[in-house]
């Protein structure tokens, strides 16, 4: 993959937060280093070592999470083509988090001191940055809210319609499905519930004829539907979107 196919889906994403202008977008693009190829469940950071780089996930998934000593995980957030694995790195000195692949993925990565020239050279880079890691702090809001105050139904609901509007704003879904290579352990490791509790929330969702979740894909048979379940708005990951210009990217043939 060449530089600019693969952070196509990065600026993207930084397309609705802060547009980037030709000049911006290529000098980013040139910063990307050469994708590598994965397994899954390898690590892309480990937390407290101090990365040098950061990732640019081009394919397949991946997730933040953090370990305790007794081995018990806790799932913080996931990542889909487009995601830094954390531009946070810029700033701290040691990660705060491990970043491991769920799927095979392509991973591209940026000197930590490459981008940081970038950024003084191009303030607007480091404005557009500083939006996509305000977002992925109000999906984290979220997920506290998930799983302080919803029920299992409205967690699962709320985290399904999340990952798929996440998808489509990337060109990742098609006519309601897209890829979710997620196992019901880590469904459960980000939901703060049993496996057998996230088997039974799927079955009463496919139940009610909302979802269908199998071989890796998820097909929402009805969205607004889920949504009323989930107490689901996208306001918060798509700030710069009216909410006629999120119906119309969801929905659009892809």
């Amino acid at each position: 993959m060449n530089p600019a196919t693969n952070t196509s889906r990065l600026l993207q994403r930084l397309a609705s937060l802060t547009p980037l202008s030709p000049e911006e977008s290529h000098a980013l693009e040139s910063a990307a280093g050469s994708a590598r190829l994965y397994r899954p469940h390898e690590d892309l950071a480990r937390e407290g070592e101090s990365p040098g780089h950061i990732g640019l996930l081009v394919s397949g998934f991946a997730c933040r999470c953090r370990v305790l000593p007794d081995g018990r995980r806790q799932i913080v957030s996931y990542l889909i083509p487009g995601d830094l694995c954390d531009v946070r790195h810029l700033l701290l000195p040691m990660a705060t988090h491990t970043v491991s692949t769920l799927t095979a993925a392509n991973v591209a990565q940026f000197n930590r001191e490459t981008l940081l020239g970038l950024i003084e050279r191009h303030p607007r880079i480091g404005q557009a940055l500083c939006s996509l890691a305000l977002v992925e702090e109000l999906i984290a809001r979220e997920w506290l809210v998930n799983v302080g105050q919803r029920t299992a139904i409205e967690r699962l609901a709320h985290l399904l319609c999340e990952i798929f509007t996440r998808m489509s704003a990337v060109g990742l879904s098609d006519r309601g499905r897209c890829e979710l290579p997620l196992t019901q352990v880590e469904l459960a490791d980000s939901l703060a519930l049993s496996t057998v509790h996230v088997n039974r929330t799927l079955q009463e969702l496919r139940r009610q004829g909302l979802v269908s979740f199998s071989g890796g894909m998820l097909e929402i048979h009805d969205f607004e539907a889920l949504r009323s379940i989930a107490i689901f708005t996208a306001d918060y990951l798509q700030p710069g979107q009216t909410q006629h210009e999120r119906a119309q990217r969801r929905f659009a043939p892809r």
